[in-house]
């Protein structure tokens, strides 16, 4: 990534949508669009010679698509690559992300429509985001992603017994830039049945988190599943908080139950960590413990220090494997987290806290 200016491809089949993007782009000081395509043939010719910092890219586009290009691209000549995709194209955006994508961005249509100007500030904080990335960490993970084929045994369904929120270990995660990709190492490690139950709080914007869990869930021998209003969380569980919205936990007849809450002023990330870590900390205390995953910013500092105070565990993942530090580091920082590891190892200690406390 360049020093100071960072310069931009912009690659969309719609001159519109190329338009309106680099006019978002270039409202940033920093930014320097570069060039454009329209279509992905042009825009790989145009990656390769003049070798931008950074690409926003649609996926569907004539002559070659853009999951195509972005092989091509993090096989020969790796850069940082935000897809900017409509909503109804969010199973392809995760597939996106396991070959490499560092971020994406929904377009509120499919359609072109003057509504796209509507993600412009999305579209600056994910630059943002992504300008700090680790490309490194980035090729590791989309090289290493399981294959799309499910990998769901036929083994018995976890346990739905009815126990008290003392009865089980809990493992809280929170993650943001390079979640997604980092989420699904994790679970699909996980082959057998698992006597604790697990929360997430990725931060993702409405509409994708329910074919995000659904992708999951395929993969692993855990019961994935987007969030509602009224869930009970039992061991074998995982509940992915809706984009957009945070989840919350309460106690009530001695069962943890789901709660979605409209995002206060203050919480600048959504759905928020520190949210999910704070509301579970008393119910579970030293049953819980909190993962904070790569992502920027500081979402997650505040819920581990509550975490701790309720005598929970803590892990953040290292530097070694972040694709954004941020997270991890201010957690680091701000509570004395009882391991630091790279994401190769996070099942692994996952496991090791969920045998030792159950």
């Amino acid at each position: 990534m360049s020093i100071g200016r960072v310069r931009v491809l912009v690659i969309d089949d719609s001159a519109f949508n190329r338009r309106a993007i680099v006019k978002m782009l270039e409202s940033l000081p920093n930014v320097e669009v570069i060039g454009y395509a329209c279509d992905g043939e042009e825009g790989l010719r145009k990656v390769i010679d003049l070798k931008p910092d950074l690409v926003t890219l649609d996926l569907q586009m004539p002559r070659m698509d853009g999951f195509t290009l972005l092989r091509i691209v993090m096989q020969n000549q790796p850069t940082p690559i935000i897809v900017v995709s409509s909503v109804s194209g969010d199973e392809n955006v995760f597939k996106a992300l396991e070959l490499g994508a560092v971020e994406f961005v929904s377009k509120p249509t499919a359609r072109v429509s003057p509504t796209l100007m509507d993600i412009r500030e999305e579209l600056i904080e994910k630059v943002r985001e992504v300008t700090g990335a680790n490309l490194k960490n980035v090729l590791a993970r989309s090289s290493s992603q399981p294959s799309v084929r499910s990998r769901k045994t036929q083994s018995v369904a976890p346990s739905r017994r009815k126990a008290p929120p003392s009865d089980f270990p809990v493992v809280a995660i929170g993650a943001s830039t390079g979640g997604p990709p980092a989420l699904q190492t994790i679970f699909s490690a996980i082959q057998t049945e698992v006597p604790a139950a697990f929360a997430v709080a990725q931060h993702m914007p409405p509409n994708f988190t329910k074919a995000f869990a659904d992708r999951l869930n395929r993969f692993s021998a855990l019961s994935i599943k987007e969030a509602q209003e009224g869930d009970v969380l039992r061991p074998g569980d995982v509940l992915i908080a809706p984009g957009g919205t945070n989840l919350e936990f309460v106690e009530k007849g001695g069962r943890l139950v789901a709660e979605l809450a409209e995002p206060k002023p203050h919480h600048r990330y959504v759905p928020s960590i520190d949210t999910l870590f704070s509301s579970l900390a008393p119910l579970c205390r030293e049953r819980l413990l909190g993962v904070v995953l790569t992502g920027m910013g500081n979402d997650g500092a505040r819920g581990a220090v509550t975490v701790k105070e309720c005598r929970g565990s803590v892990l953040a993942e290292s530097e070694e494997s972040s694709i954004v530090f941020g997270m991890p580091k201010e957690t680091i920082a701000a509570v004395e987290v009882d391991n630091v590891v790279p994401l190769s190892q996070m099942c692994r200690e996952i496991l090791q806290f969920c045998k030792i406390v159950n």
